[in-house]
């Protein structure tokens, strides 16, 4: 389990309980928490959380280097070979991750997969919905990525298949785009989403659109020049 915080003292401590609710005696995992470069008391918090969770073990990163950023360390340093990952925010419930694993479990028997959670009910503004589901429909346009809500930050893959994706800023917002290039199928889930009890948003419509388009740009021309490794060897 991979969770990025950035500025998000107030949440800490409630969602990183209800993981340990939601997941002790279900799933065997481990709980990383990654400190990307909090200037509040997050890092804080996450040192006292780790004296009485069992489980857990925290990244640090020196300076706010993006949720992609986090991610990507977050996940370098795991040891499982499953991974799930949860938004710092707490408006993904946790209770929905074991139903996660299990779809990822169910199509792994057949073809390298990413689960991803979909958020069919929004508890986000007005404006946040609309922009979200627009960025959605052109971006499913554009990259044929079958996924109807790219930027729920609940999803479940493998290590190795995500360690083998191309890595650049931004690349959380394209992970079922970039999952599709290599191959895999991309599985989304309902899953529930509450509004968010603490902090604020680090998104808006602003910092999102150019920087979203440009990035949509890049992974089109990454599915255009991708190049697979997919080959047979005789036993000799």
């Amino acid at each position: 389990m991979v969770i990025p915080f950035y500025n998000e003292q107030d949440s800490v401590a409630a969602l990183l309980a209800e993981v340990d609710r939601a997941l002790a005696g279900q799933i065997d995992y481990e709980l990383i928490a990654v400190d990307d470069g909090s200037t509040d008391d997050t890092a804080s918090v996450l040192s006292l959380a780790a004296g009485r969770v069992a489980t857990l073990r925290v990244v640090r990163l020196p300076q706010n280097c993006g949720q992609s950023a986090a991610l990507a360390n977050g996940i370098h340093a795991a040891r499982a070979p499953l991974i799930a990952t949860l938004d710092g925010d707490g408006q993904n419930p946790p209770a929905d991750i074991a139903r996660l694993v299990e779809a990822y479990r169910q199509q792994a028997q057949a073809s390298r997969c990413l689960v991803v959670g979909w958020r069919r009910t929004r508890n986000d503004s007005a404006l946040r919905r609309l922009s979200s589901r627009v960025a959605n429909g052109l971006r499913g346009a554009l990259l044929g990525d079958g996924c109807p809500d790219t930027g729920c930050g609940l999803k479940v893959f493998a290590r190795d298949d995500f360690l083998a994706l191309p890595r650049f800023r931004h690349m959380h917002r394209f992970l079922p785009a970039l999952f599709v290039r290599a191959g895999a199928q991309v599985i989304s889930v309902p899953v529930a989403h509450r509004p968010r009890r603490a902090g604020r948003s680090k998104y808006g419509v602003g910092n999102r659109l150019w920087t979203g388009l440009l990035d949509m740009a890049g992974v089109y021309w990454l599915q255009r020049r991708a190049c697979r490794i997919d080959y047979e060897v005789d036993d000799v």
